[in-house]
């Protein structure tokens, strides 16, 4: 029981599965009739410029193949860019797609079944080249001169740090949930560490949480303490924690509506200039943790945590490892060479021209130019048929990154990190806290 608990705790970690739905009683659905899917012929799934790209398309009914028919399918660059459009005979549940890419990127293969009334999509990806897959723009001249200058601005705040003790979900843990200021909007998480800790004998970890709104994740915190670090898992808005859901929908229905979107014409009031501050903020908290072993800060999130992680590894060199699970915030500016940007699609695809300030500002909070700027080695993972941080995004980012890097390609997922990914998230974790004992 103790180690599906830390499991579960971890998944939560990952950002693959949100507290509010880890707590929620699951809806049994009904199996959908048919089953469509679409996988790139090579093991792997990646080609090079130019080459030859089969998808093999399966469709299944109640289990059973599908003996004939035939599917519509369309080709497109990571979904923008239409490409090809065609028909394929379905023959003993099978049937092919053939297409090329002849740059750098992704080759999206959309299928679509249709039996009566009944229509089942599904989709494909391909990596093509996608290590040379470049940032769609350079990052602004004064990027660092306008982060170093917001880290002198929280450098001037005390930390002030409170903790109040909450009842711990794991034994020989001690958890709180801690407040400290910030510029603006102090920083609010569950704090835990292994009870007893020597002094400066344990690694820490900064969990940060994907897009929404809701609390702190206690079992998360706790989870990563039982296993030896010092853990905080940080609230992305700085809210208090573990009110009722009410309170949180609240937020999300009013004052935090679109906060994704919101300020986006101008540096000074994109929303996300808070979050991150609060990023730098929280690792001040951590590592003046007398426990703290004064070498090893790992932060790690996935989806909007994925762009935390990268972010907090740009902006603070105390980091030495960030895993970014399907990361969101990536090459915002995508559009500006006819490829797809990551969530929160700063610059819809519909959107041409874009507006010149929002162009502007939002390349200060590009995943691509914090990947660029960190020593850090990094981790992260890829859903080859993500519509949300599409592959392309994450590559270019993944790309920017010169420190040592790994990166695990998800070729059947879309916008998630599967089991396997969070398995393999946190494998790199644990490898980077023995390297650094």
């Amino acid at each position: 029981m103790k180690r599906f608990s830390f499991l579960l705790g971890l998944i939560v970690a990952s950002g693959f599965l949100s507290a509010p739905a880890w707590a929620a009683e699951k809806k049994v659905e009904p199996k959908p009739r048919f089953a469509v899917t679409a996988v790139a012929e090579r093991a792997g799934a990646l080609y090079r410029r130019g080459e030859s790209v089969t998808f093999v398309v399966e469709i299944r009914d109640e289990g059973a193949v599908v003996e004939s028919g035939e599917i519509e399918w369309t080709l497109t660059k990571d979904g923008v860019g239409q490409t090809r459009t065609g028909r394929a005979p379905i023959s003993r549940g099978r049937a092919t797609v053939t297409g090329t890419l002849d740059e750098a990127g992704f080759l999206q293969c959309r299928v679509t079944y249709q039996a009566g009334q009944t229509k089942v999509t599904a989709l494909g990806g391909a990596g093509i080249s996608p290590l040379e897959i470049k940032p769609s723009a350079p990052a602004p001249a004064d990027f660092d001169a306008f982060w170093t200058a917001k880290k002198k601005l929280l450098a001037a705040v005390p930390l002030n740090a409170r903790l109040t003790p909450v009842k711990s979900p794991q034994e020989n843990v001690e958890t709180f949930d801690v407040q400290a200021d910030s510029v603006g909007t102090p920083i609010s998480g569950y704090f835990a560490r292994p009870t007893g800790a020597k002094l400066r004998g344990l690694p820490a970890i900064l969990t940060v949480h994907g897009a929404g709104v809701s609390s702190s994740n206690l079992r998360t915190a706790a989870a990563w303490a039982k296993e030896g670090a010092l853990a905080l898992d940080l609230n992305a808005h700085g809210l208090p924690n573990g009110r009722e859901k009410a309170f949180y929908d609240a937020l999300a229905a009013g004052e935090l509506k679109d906060y994704r979107v919101r300020g986006r014409d101008s540096r000074e009031t994109i929303h996300f200039l808070g979050m991150f501050m609060r990023l730098v903020r929280a690792i001040d908290f951590l590592t003046a943790q007398p426990e703290w072993d004064g070498r090893t800060v790992v932060v790690s999130g996935s989806s909007q945590g994925g762009a935390q992680a990268i972010a907090a590894a740009g902006l603070d060199p105390r980091v030495t490892f960030f895993a970014a699970g399907v990361p969101a915030m990536c090459d915002h500016t995508g559009q500006l060479v006819g490829r797809i940007a990551g969530w929160p699609k700063f610059i819809p695809t519909k959107e041409n021209p874009p507006p010149a300030d929002v162009v502007a500002a939002v390349r200060y909070y590009d995943g691509v130019n914090f990947a660029a700027r960190t020593k850090a080695p990094g981790f992260f993972t890829v859903g080859f048929i993500d519509a949300t941080c599409p592959p392309t995004s994450v590559y270019a980012a993944y790309n920017a990154l010169r420190a040592p890097k790994d990166i695990f390609n998800d070729v059947r997922a879309g916008h998630t990190n599967t089991p396997a990914a969070g398995a393999a998230m946190r494998a790199a974790i644990q490898r980077h806290f023995a390297a650094m004992r």
